[in-house]
């Protein structure tokens, strides 16, 4: 129930929902012209707002903040935790190669560190959302990918079952303890980080951690341009989706500081 609930709200929170909400409500209103307009005009407010770069880079700041890495270059960790997120399954499933959406560092740095010698092994933790039994399964698919780049299997762990942070932390416990691992490295998107760290810690599990994927522009406010693009309202969406996230864990204890 609450991921069905958890994927409503994701469709809630989108500008793009806001704003085709406010066109249906200026249709019903159509009689009532100043009514009409204003729905209208507020519609492509949001629409607009939400696409620019000075929005979009200060949501983007806010998110991203609290995502603070304590990486240690001079250790060797037992194992590096990689979570899902990264893989586009269907379009891995049609296509039957590895196919990533925007956020492939994961992957990519789990691989360096790996192939660096900078972690022992890996837990890869992800599996999907579509219940099929020949559905794609994220952690499967990561290790085909690793071993591909020449990662021994044996360095593998995988844990398949999770659909959401919360289930990545809660089904990573176990493994983690019966490996024994005693210095770990949480690797994922900056913006995803805060509430990453915040799940595994509320399951006795406090790892090092390492931010990838940082979106936020160290463009200075003055050059950012006021020109609407299409990848602006996604990244607007994305960061708002990940703050109603962290209050969603927050307010069910899933989350610890």
């Amino acid at each position: 129930m609450f991921l069905v609930l958890s994927k409503l709200l994701d469709l809630l929170l989108s500008p793009l929902t806001w704003a085709l909400l406010l066109g249906v409500g200026s249709l019903l209103w159509r009689r009532r012209a100043r009514v009409s307009v204003g729905l209208q005009l507020a519609a492509l407010a949001v629409l607009y707002a939400f696409s620019i770069e000075p929005v979009v880079a200060l949501l983007t700041r806010a998110t991203e903040g609290g995502a603070v890495s304590t990486f240690r270059k001079d250790t060797v960790y037992d194992a590096v935790i990689l979570l899902g997120g990264g893989l586009d399954a269907a379009a891995t499933e049609r296509s039957g190669q590895p196919e990533y959406n925007a956020a492939p560092e994961r992957i990519m740095r789990g691989f360096e560190l790996l192939r660096d010698g900078r972690a022992k092994q890996v837990l890869l933790t992800g599996g999907n959302l579509d219940a099929r039994p020949e559905a794609v399964v994220e952690a499967d698919v990561l290790a085909g990918q690793l071993e591909h780049w020449g990662i021994a299997p044996e360095r593998i762990v995988k844990e398949g079952r999770s659909r959401n942070t919360r289930e990545n932390a809660l089904n990573s416990e176990p493994l983690i303890r019966e490996h024994g691992w005693k210095s770990l490295l949480l690797v994922t998107s900056a913006a995803h980080l805060p509430r990453a760290a915040g799940c595994f810690a509320a399951v006795g599990i406090r790892a090092d951690t390492l931010a990838v994927d940082v979106r936020s522009s160290p463009i200075p406010p003055a050059r950012l341009s006021w020109l609407p693009r299409a990848g602006g309202l996604s990244q607007s969406t994305d960061m708002l989706r990940e703050l109603a996230g962290r209050v969603v864990y927050r307010l069910r204890g899933w989350t610890a500081p």
